[in-house]
């Protein structure tokens, strides 16, 4: 089975990528590795925040490294907050707390339209970097709903399902959201390496 170090503790995402990849190969977090040191997203993309966080682990440990950086972008708050979503309003702010500010933001706002976007990068090694970007289209509601999920998930609106994403099961989301449609594109990569 492939082993390959996922550049994140992020338990929501990994359940996710698992769920993805159908549990056939095999993700290393951070923690699990022995990695305890910070890395800079300073990148202007998300591309770019997900090339420093591979290259950074990469440089260490000398193994594949897949990782994501995915954001919330609304068009009423010209992309925001975009590459910083994780990072919305403050360091020390929960997720509710950022998609109560996000709320905030847009009051008095009409276009309530905005993307999930997920850059997602698995670096092999320095010659073979595979980068794939999707998004996934929706609008943000005013009062959040629903339990599952993590982030924005309670205030992002999908019309065709009537539903917050929070609203959904996990087997649905897994399959449409930017994430999900980053990661089915890199499993076939990923499984015929």
């Amino acid at each position: 089975m492939k082993e390959i170090i996922i550049a994140t503790n992020n338990k929501g995402k990994i359940e996710e990528f698992n769920d993805i990849f159908e549990n056939k190969v095999i993700l290393r977090t951070l923690k699990e590795v022995g990695f305890e040191g910070e890395i800079i997203e300073n990148g202007n993309t998300f591309i770019e925040n997900a090339l420093i966080k591979c290259k950074t682990i990469y440089d260490i440990y000398k193994k594949p490294v897949l990782a994501d950086d995915s954001g919330l972008c609304v068009n009423a708050l010209e992309g925001a907050p975009g590459v910083f979503s994780a990072r919305y309003g403050d360091e020390g702010l929960t997720d509710k707390d950022r998609y109560l500010l996000l709320l905030k933001n847009l009051e008095g706002k009409n276009d309530r339209t905005a993307a999930f976007v997920c850059a997602l990068v698995l670096y092999k090694n320095p010659n073979q970097i595979y980068v794939i970007q999707e998004e996934f289209k929706g609008e943000i509601t005013k009062n959040p709903r629903g339990e599952n999920g993590f982030g924005y998930d309670p205030v992002f609106f999908l019309k065709d399902y009537d539903k917050t994403v929070a609203e959904l099961p996990n087997e649905i989301k897994n399959k449409i959201s930017h994430r999900a449609k980053a990661s089915f594109i890199m499993k076939k990569i990923i499984f015929a390496l």
